[in-house]
């Protein structure tokens, strides 16, 4: 006769599989939903300076500072499945010595039954925008996107690119003033 040690084991491993297989089903209804959402970005200044750089031999380099303002409604986003959003605006270019550079510029999490409208204006950027050498001045295409990653409830953390980007020159010459 089975004991009752046996008896639980029997009935906790048929709860893992029943939950296992209920979150599976959770999962799947939201696994193949769009999220990009179209976002619309502006950048009302851009600055440039040459600083040194104290991370290796002693170089300058470019430090670009962007003011931006930015609009999204995040709301066809949410669903039952999702616990936060992680938002952060990126700028993209190339340069001489690399093919593709990629920055963050920005970031901001966004939790479930937050407000999910955003009407940003006159943002600066919130991390340094270093280039490793003189890449920036007059770099004539860089561009910047919002991206997020949707952190669900149950499932994959997907990467999605909002739908929408603006591409902008950089001055040719540094500015030489203190403050930004």
């Amino acid at each position: 006769m089975n004991t009752v040690l046996s008896r639980a084991n029997s009935l906790f491993a048929f709860s893992l599989s029943v939950m296992a297989a209920l979150t599976f089903g959770c999962f799947i209804t939201t696994a193949f939903k769009d999220r990009r959402v179209p976002v619309d970005i502006h950048v009302s200044r851009v600055m440039l300076k040459n600083v040194d750089d104290f991370t290796g031999p002693r170089e300058r380099s470019d430090l670009g500072f962007v003011t931006f303002d930015l609009s999204a409604d995040l709301q066809p986003i949410f669903d039952w499945n999702v616990k936060q959003l992680f938002l952060y605006l990126s700028a993209e270019y190339a340069t001489k010595s690399n093919s593709l550079n990629q920055v963050v510029l920005w970031d901001k999490i966004v939790l479930r039954g937050e407000n999910t409208k955003l009407n940003l204006k006159e943002m600066k950027s919130k991390y340094f925008f270093f280039d490793d050498g003189n890449g920036l001045r007059a770099n004539k295409n860089i561009t910047l996107s919002l991206s997020w990653n949707v952190v669900p409830n149950a499932g994959i953390l997907p990467l999605v690119a909002g739908v929408g980007h603006v591409s902008l020159p950089f001055p040719d010459s540094y500015e030489t003033t203190k403050s930004y």
